[in-house]
């Protein structure tokens, strides 16, 4: 089993990205290599290129971003963890690729459409081809398995249907060049709304830092945080279903629930009839305890950039070394002398 996942460096983890995606990299991580498997994490700095920005400001965020991923327990050691900058061949794989994928297939992806706007012909052309150096990411590792959200599955199947047209097109049934990789959800998956509006995502673009928890923020800005969460007056209900329509506080009972490790029944057994009032104080001492460690390592980590680099340089030496042979391969069966 081999597990390719990234993540762009666009600013500090937060809360909704945690118990999204990094806490279940970390459970991955640790099960994979007891069956002999790999685990490849990456900061997706070549992604970040699609959009406007700073380049002072990717530097630091993939500096950031690194020390927060092993703040929450991705272990140099046991996984392998890198800038995609750092392995040119993500780049080298994109461009043999667009040779293979269709502008009919790209024309179908909604996140261009929604991230495009409406002025679609001022936007960059890496905006529009990041699918496919989404699929040489993955495939350029032979990797088995991706963890995806609802967002993201899309792309996996474009993915896919790259590597089975190359295969078809140039390999042998017997010989593929490319495996194709089966999306994993991973268990216990939370999709965390911002503590502002129920009904959107927590985002790292929200321009209110008060829709959001940082892996960043100190205990006494968590539970400020938590306090002026949006809530409602209503008393909490005995079960799951008296929390429809009510999206901030089935957010909050939810955040609740997947940090304690129980249902949102449970939860909602202990805290039935009370107010937000009771609630809150005690979301926020659980988030305290639970993210308190993970803030404490990245304080210490965070401007180690000398530390920071030796990791993402190691995590890039051993991805060139698993990502030479395919792209070998896939030089020589295009028929490309180098």
């Amino acid at each position: 089993m081999r597990i390719v996942s990234g993540i762009q460096p666009t600013g500090n983890l937060h809360l909704g990205n945690y118990l999204g995606a990094i806490r279940n990299w970390v459970r991955m991580q640790d099960e994979v290599a007891e069956g002999g498997g790999d685990c490849l994490f990456f900061l997706a700095d070549l992604h970040a290129l699609s959009m406007p920005h700073v380049p002072a400001d990717l530097t630091a965020n993939t500096r950031a971003m690194t020390a927060a991923l092993v703040a929450c327990g991705i272990d140099p050691d046991r996984s392998t963890l890198f800038n995609q900058a750092r392995v040119p061949a993500h780049a080298e794989l994109q461009w043999l690729l667009n040779g293979t994928a269709r502008l009919g297939w790209l024309n179908r992806m909604t996140q261009f459409k929604d991230k495009s706007g409406k002025n679609r012909e001022s936007a960059s052309a890496a905006l529009y081809t990041y699918p496919v150096l989404q699929a040489a990411d993955v495939l350029l590792y032979q990797a088995t398995h991706v963890p995806v959200g609802e967002d993201q599955k899309q792309h996996l199947e474009l993915a896919r249907d790259i590597a089975q047209k190359f295969n078809n097109d140039y390999a042998s049934p017997e010989a593929p060049v490319f495996t194709l990789p089966e999306p994993i959800i991973p268990p216990g998956a939370a999709r965390i709304m911002s503590l502002r509006d129920g009904s959107a995502k927590m985002s790292k673009s929200d321009p209110s830092d008060m829709s959001r928890i940082n892996l960043t923020d100190d205990a006494d800005t968590m539970m400020q945080k938590v306090r002026k969460a949006k809530t409602d007056p209503e008393p909490l209900p005995s079960e799951a279903a008296g929390l429809e329509g009510r999206p901030e506080a089935k957010n909050l009972v939810g955040i609740y629930a997947t940090f304690a490790d129980v249902s949102v029944d449970a939860v909602l057994g202990d805290f039935a009839g009370k107010g937000f009032g009771a609630f809150k104080p005690a979301l926020g001492e659980l988030l305290v305890e639970k993210l308190g460690p993970i803030n404490a390592r990245f304080v210490a980590l965070k401007d180690d950039h000398a530390t920071l680099d030796a990791i993402l340089e190691k995590g890039a030496g051993k991805a060139r070394a698993l990502a030479k042979p395919t792209l070998d391969a896939t030089y020589g069966i295009l028929g490309l002398c180098r």
